[in-house]
């Protein structure tokens, strides 16, 4: 039986799902592109092969066994995009979370039915059909649980806008002893640089007390301000327009000593070994032209 158990983005990890790039699909049409940036690339005809992929993803799970991590994959479906599976469910606390995500991807989750068999039933938790939420959008922080999201009307019409306020109801109420604080993020179907896809986008805990942020993902100045008290000014990283745009804030920790990152993250990685953790270089720049990276390949099961 897996004893689930998340209560942080830092604590040393034990067991994840890494996603898989393998029998990948060919190039979507740009009309079946799920975010701005995947399209743009479509475009420019600059869209990632999957034998690139194949060897970024590959290059994770050598520093994941490095660290002795227990390390699942899902089975594969052909043709289908596997990478990101942080979308398909979270783990909080003893809790597996299944998303309600595009419906286009309910396959996604079958293909890892072999890890939820490993888990107590009555730990496994469907959110109602009216909440909408991915794991890009959930994070626990100390006695809180931060939520991405996107409160406005046109809330449909933004493919790019995944967690939704019935979603912030729905796990307030699963986690009563947490205080849930929901983030209003930016949003664009057209450009990559102005859409905060997730809340890992645009922001990120690291080590016991850092975090990276973007302040211009945050649709709501005072909600960047109060992350910015919380964690204090000295203990943040900022990043760019640029810098969110290719994925800085979405390392993915292995321990509060370790992390692994993008080895194109100049900036970003040097600020982390100044705050003495240790940096595992990995090459993703193709992955994260799909407007994801390290995070939201990896879901987490098991942190100390």
């Amino acid at each position: 039986m897996l004893k689930l158990n998340i209560t942080s983005e830092t604590a040393p990890l034990k067991a994840v799902v890494l996603g898989t790039a393998v029998s990948n699909g060919p190039t979507p049409l740009l009309e079946d592109a799920y975010d701005p940036k995947s399209a743009e690339h479509i475009r420019a005809g600059t869209y990632p092969v999957e034998e690139d992929m194949v060897a970024e993803m590959e290059a994770v799970a050598a520093v994941l066994a490095k660290y002795d991590v227990k390390v699942y994959r899902p089975k594969l479906i052909e043709d289908y995009n596997q990478i990101f599976t942080r979308d398909i469910a979270f783990v909080i606390e003893d809790k597996f979370i299944k998303a309600n995500i595009l419906p286009d991807r309910d396959e996604e989750i079958e293909a890892i039915n072999h890890v939820i068999e490993q888990m107590d039933p009555h730990k496994v938790i469907t959110l109602p059909e009216e909440a909408h939420a991915e794991g890009g959008d959930v994070m626990p922080y100390k006695d809180y649980l931060f939520v991405g999201t996107y409160k406005g009307n046109d809330y449909k019409d933004f493919i790019t806008a995944r967690t939704n306020m019935a979603a912030v109801k729905a796990l307030q109420e699963l986690f009563p002893h947490r205080k849930v604080i929901s983030f209003s993020l930016k949003k664009s179907n057209t450009e990559p640089r102005d859409n905060a896809l997730h809340l890992d986008c645009c922001f990120q805990p690291v080590g016991k007390d850092k975090a990276i942020i973007y302040k211009g993902g945050f649709l709501i100045e005072e909600e960047y301000q109060w992350l910015v008290d919380l964690f204090g000014k000295e203990n943040i990283f900022e990043i760019t327009r640029d810098e969110m745009y290719h994925m800085n804030s979405n390392i993915f920790s292995i321990s509060e000593n370790v992390v692994i990152s993008e080895k194109g993250f100049m900036r970003l990685n040097k600020w982390l070994r100044e705050q003495g953790i240790k940096v595992e270089e990995v090459p993703y720049a193709e992955i994260s032209k799909q407007e994801g990276l390290l995070r939201c390949s990896t879901l987490p099961l098991i942190r100390e």
